[in-house]
């Protein structure tokens, strides 16, 4: 497995805190919400983005930034995760992208992200995701993570590997790509809202990409973690994440294998730090590069 460095949940698995019974309450939350999103979108939003900038509705409204958006599915699955885990899991806290929720780090902590990928389920690009991931001390144990479009569940637990079951009900052992030459590697990466932060990510993508295969940007980075574990792409970073984005999708490209860095535990990503995964084979080299280039600097 690689290091993270700094169905129905039944009656044994709410009570338990075992990372395999917290897997499967994450699962059983995180499906849940993505059936809800699913259903949501044509209703919503009709079965193209046809009503993305007409604002004839309350249907979306902005965050951080215009360009940040949040939309009443967004509120509606996120309801819907924090209804379920306190039936399932009543002591435990929870922190989501929406509702906010107790930061600190000790005993379980839920954190959850109802749509990863809110401009492309806004426009009806189908690359957007639920995640749901349970955490002990500020770190990841399990988590899951659906790729609502596509009906692809990947999971994981801390030292159980990470796996995938997809909308026909197969399933199978997630593993990173067997890539060895850095300059053969694709790379997915994000970028902020913010202006000043996007024309930094600019300048450091400029500098990597010379070194690399090519890049993908596809807008969720709980998708882009999941699709290091499957080998879809090599490696993935991104600044300013918060703990929502990676929390779950993290721990599956480490339980697959990949090598991991997030930010120290109960750090939001506001100060600008990045998050990284890569394929085990690349991942000494491509380090060297993220280095030369200033990956690892904070982005304010």
């Amino acid at each position: 497995m690689g290091a993270i460095h700094n169905s129905t949940a039944d009656c044994a698995a709410t009570t338990s805190n075992t990372p395999g019974a917290l897997r499967e309450v994450a699962v059983t939350v995180a499906e849940a919400a993505a059936a809800l999103v699913r259903a949501r979108r044509p209703e919503v939003f009709g079965v193209m983005g046809a009503q993305v900038h007409a604002g004839a509705d309350d249907s979306v409204h902005s965050k951080s930034t215009p360009t940040d958006p949040v939309t009443v599915v967004d509120t509606e699955a996120e309801q819907l995760i924090r209804t379920r885990l306190a039936e399932l899991r009543p002591h435990d806290r929870i922190l989501g992208e929406e509702g906010g929720g107790e930061k600190g780090v000790g005993g379980t902590r839920w954190v959850v992200d109802p749509i990863d990928g809110t401009v492309n389920f806004l426009y009806g690009i189908p690359a957007y995701s639920v995640s749901v991931a349970a955490q002990v001390d500020g770190v990841s144990v399990a988590g899951a993570v659906v790729d609502v479009p596509g009906g692809i569940t990947y999971s994981a637990a801390a030292g159980e590997g990470a796996t995938f079951t997809d909308a026909d009900g197969r399933s199978g052992v997630l593993s990173c790509n067997p890539v060895t030459d850095s300059s053969l590697a694709l790379l997915a990466t994000g970028f902020a809202y913010s202006a000043e932060r996007r024309s930094a990510q600019g300048r450091l993508l400029g500098k990597v990409l010379p070194h690399v295969r090519d890049i993908r940007r596809v807008g969720s980075a709980a998708l882009d973690l999941c699709m290091v574990a499957s080998g879809l792409v090599d490696a993935h970073f991104e600044h300013g994440l918060n703990p929502w984005d990676w929390a779950a999708g993290a721990l599956i490209a480490s339980e697959a294998g990949a090598r991991v860095h997030v930010p120290a535990p109960d750090t939001r990503g506001a100060a600008g730090e990045v998050v990284t995964a890569m394929a085990p084979g690349i991942a000494d080299d491509l380090e060297a590069v993220f280095r030369s280039a200033g990956v690892y600097d904070r982005i304010p």
